[in-house]
């Protein structure tokens, strides 16, 4: 009996080999998988016993994402979108395009009469491309670590013609070329361990290949190519090099620790002439490589490790490696908790306190464990090596936490532990902190992993994150739940509608699986036709949210048609949305005193006039528009441009995110109950208990109880009271001219402001740490050279007990419209 278990378990074994299928019928779950994949029913999956692909179907706007889609010419039937090792689920690739992308007349499968091998192909017939006659075919083979793709390009018009053959692949930050000409590409996250590369086999029709060919009449040009992919670059290469006809040799091997634990994380680097292609170990430690013949030494690299060379010979026989063992690692280990001893989202930043030490690069900016500087943890429980030196770590989690902070010297191969305990400062009770605008890599103009973003969110103790991605529905609540955050954020189902003016946000929504974009709507110049659009998709509901996204309010408000002449703008948009971003980035112009900023761009001779959304929105004001301003990161990557900048703050009844309710926050947002900050926590409020984006009524005047606090490393210098959007200067107080107003501990002001009103007015607070002295963050990107800054919607306040009326005061400048130059610009501020 025990002679036939062998025999049992291979007949048990997954029966992988060629096939080809159209991914509709109950099929769409066998659609490959990965950070990139995209495939929708109906497109094209092809495998063999080594990899699994998709191919685009011909379907109206069918692209993959934002990366290839910006307009009508944009879209990308008949391309490769997936590609990936049979049952890694590890795709990582966005879109390959032969000869670049847009229209085809038919995407369809092709029958082979070799078992081992599966076909699709794509063609463009003359009479839809300008008389070029296109076919793409795309083939895989068992045993093949790739794909063949074979395009057919012909003339069939009796002039000559030029044809773009420049291939589309989208999209990757580490590159390069082969001395022998083989095109690679590395993940955006080594970490994903996946390379992919590309190069021709054979050109028939014509001697060489470049960007654009002239075709002559009837003239008829093949170009072969494979498509490898692996778990790095290196072994991409050796796939091809294999496939076309190159003399490689199999090598295999194992890298462990003293303890004999596999190691991980290594870089293999394979030299190719003057430069080297990286190679990877897989999760047990293994590499496999197809190399050239003859002796080679890789170096082998590890963060904490320095570097140790690994000499061989590779030979056609192909053999195994000796197991490398490389010494123990220099690295920090973490365990950060909250104060009640559970492990808690946070931030590690590493600064380098040797005169020498080089640069830190723990990986790419678009991840959360280990970008630039800093590494960015789901639970505090974390080890990042390091190169042995001297550091100073601070450990952070958002604006209403304490700070840890320690100078470590690492000695080589040691371990140092670093536990502390982060506690809550700011109180916020009944407020729950918000982001409303963030993107990870589904939205295709980023490359950030969705799982970082959500990271990112966490750490920067954002509570509530409405899913934003562009261009699509999209859910991120299935991340953040494995992830295990969902005791930390709160989402709801949404999208970013983008085009090439007035990009929206909106929310909730319900995404349709495998449907083109989730089952979105479409978005068009006209931004009145797009909020009716967005309003009424899927059925209208109440707590539908819509915003305006970094606008152009000139555009939007002022000037139409970008004549520089007004004319009121898009007539009636402002009733159809809900919200407004007045602050997108790293800017704190709150207090601007013009509706521009004249600046002179590097290399020009000439001014540019910038404008200062947050002044025109105060200008506006005064015209009677009532939206709710909001404050976003718009994050598209972790480091730099990552969550962590502008929040907005809604009361709550709950300050548990898990039990966040946006049906309930909802009607508050849309009423304008909501802070802007870059961390302060502000509050204000009236004597008749009256918030932010309220409307209260005071004869003779009001008073505002005005309460700032911030955490340990922030800061505010200056409050001042903006009345009817103007800045009145027996309303501003400082630290220097009111020393009594401001304290030093965490609540930094807390005082009732007198306001006399003799007219209706609309009230804003402004907290700001105007020296200077302090930032929103530690580190070195550009959100951590902000200062703290925080504001309120307006309150509105009658005076007459006749209704809120806006006063029309511009503030001392026209309405800016489009197309105002430097001249204008000054000649306003000159009249001002």
């Amino acid at each position: 009996m025990k002679s036939l278990l062998p025999l049992l378990l291979l007949s048990c074994a997954p029966a992988w080999g060629a096939e080809v299928f159209e991914a509709s019928l109950g099929r769409e779950t066998e659609l490959p998988k990965g950070k990139e994949a995209d495939g929708i029913r109906g497109d094209f999956v092809l495998r063999s016993d080594k990899v699994e692909a998709l191919v685009s179907q011909n379907a109206p706007l069918r692209r993959a994402n934002m990366s290839t889609f910006y307009g009508p010419d944009g879209v990308s039937p008949g391309c490769l979108y997936d590609l990936t090792l049979r049952g890694a689920n590890n795709d990582q690739l966005v879109c390959y395009g032969p000869c670049g992308h847009g229209e085809v007349s038919y995407v369809k499968i092709v029958p082979s009469k070799d078992a081992s091998e599966a076909i699709v192909e794509s063609v463009t017939t003359a009479g839809k491309n300008e008389g070029v006659f296109k076919r793409h075919e795309y083939r895989v083979k068992d045993g093949v670590q790739g794909i063949f793709i074979t395009t057919t390009l012909r003339n069939e018009t009796d002039k000559p013609q030029k044809v773009n053959t420049k291939s589309d692949f989208t999209r990757f930050d580490n590159t390069g070329m082969t001395s022998d000409g083989i095109f690679w590409v590395d993940a955006i996250n080594p970490a994903h361990k996946c390379g992919y590369a590309v190069s021709g086999l054979k050109l028939t029709g014509i001697e060489k290949l470049e960007e654009t060919i002239e075709m002559a009449p009837k003239q008829e040009v093949v170009i072969e190519r494979f498509f490898a992919v692996g778990i790095s670059p290196a072994e991409a290469v050796g796939e091809v090099r294999a496939a076309k006809g190159t003399k490689v040799g199999l090598i295999r091997g194992q890298i462990i620790d003293g303890k004999t634990e596999p190691v991980t994380t290594t870089t293999i680097l394979v030299p190719d002439g003057e430069k080297t292609i990286p190679g990877y170990t897989d999760t047990k430690g293994f590499y496999t490589l197809k190399l050239p013949l003859g002796p080679v030494e890789l170096p082998v690299e590890d963060l904490g490790r320095g570097s140790v060379p690994l000499p061989l010979t590779v030979t056609e026989a192909g053999f195994t490696a000796p197991k490398l063992v490389l010494n123990p690692a220099s690295r920090i280990r973490f365990e950060i908790t909250g104060e009640d001893g559970k492990p808690l989202p946070c931030k590690a930043h590493f600064e380098p306190l040797d005169e020498k030490a080089a640069k830190l690069d723990l990986g790419p900016k678009w991840r959360a464990h280990g970008c630039v500087d800093q590494y960015h943890s789901e639970n505090g429980h974390f080890t990042q090596q390091l190169p042995a030196g001297r550091y100073r770590v601070v450990v952070v989690r958002g604006p209403e936490y304490s700070h840890l902070s320690q100078e470590v010297t690492l000695a080589n191969q040691q371990e140092y532990v670093f536990k502390g305990t982060l506690k809550r400062l700011v109180d916020t009770k009944g407020w729950i902190s918000s982001d409303f605008h963030n993107h990870s890599t589904p939205s295709g103009d980023n490359v950030c992993d969705t799982d970082g973003r959500l990271i990112n969110l966490a750490v920067e103790h954002i509570e509530f994150a409405p899913t934003s991605e562009h261009n699509r529905l999209y859910d991120w609540e299935p991340i953040i739940k494995s992830l295990g955050l969902d005791p930390y954020i709160k989402t709801v189902k949404g999208m970013e509608l983008t085009g090439s003016r007035q990009h929206f946000n909106a929310f909730p929504f319900e995404p349709e699986p495998f449907l083109q974009d989730g089952g979105a709507p479409v978005w068009n110049d006209d931004p009145r036709i797009t909020a009716l659009t967005l309003r009424r998709w899927q059925g209208e509901r109440a707590d539908r949210w819509i915003q305006f996204n970094h606008p152009d309010l000139s555009n939007m408000f002022i000037d139409r048609d970008g004549d520089g002449i007004e004319d009121g703008g898009f007539v009636g948009v402002g009733a159809m949305i809900d919200g407004s971003e007045t602050e997108n980035g790293p800017g704190t112009d709150i207090l601007a005193d013009a509706p521009f900023k004249l600046n002179r761009p590097k290399g020009s001779l000439a001014m540019k006039a910038n404008p200062v959304r947050e002044f025109i929105w105060r200008q506006l004001l005064n015209q009677g528009l009532r939206v709710t301003a909001v404050g976003v990161a718009d994050a598209h990557s972790v480091y730099g441009n990552g969550v962590g900048c502008w929040r907005g703050y809604i009361p709550s009844s709950t300050d548990e995110p898990a039990k966040i309710d946006w049906a309930e926050i909802g009607p508050r947002v849309k009423k304008g109950n909501l802070i802007l900050s870059t961390g302060p926590f502000l509050e204000v409020t009236t004597q008749n208990g009256k918030i932010a984006g309220d409307d209260d009524r005071a004869l003779g005047g009001i008073d505002l109880k005005v309460r700032v606090q911030c955490t340990d490393w922030m800061d505010i210098d200056r409050v001042q009271v903006l009345v009817n959007s103007r800045a009145d200067e027996k309303l501003n107080f400082t630290r220097a001219a009111h020393p009594k107003m401001f304290q030093d501990g965490v609540v930094k002001f807390d005082q009732t402001i007198h306001v006399p009103i003799q007219h209706d007015a609309h009230l804003i607070v402004v907290a700001i740490d105007e020296d200077g002295d302090s930032k929103t963050c530690f580190g070195t990107s550009d959100y951590a050279k902000m200062r703290p800054c925080a504001y309120n919607n307006p309150i509105y306040v009658d005076a007459d007990g006749s209704g809120f009326k806006p006063n029309g005061d511009t503030l001392g400048y026209d309405l800016p419209a489009m197309g105002m130059t430097p001249d204008k610009v000054r000649a306003l501020s000159e009249k001002k």
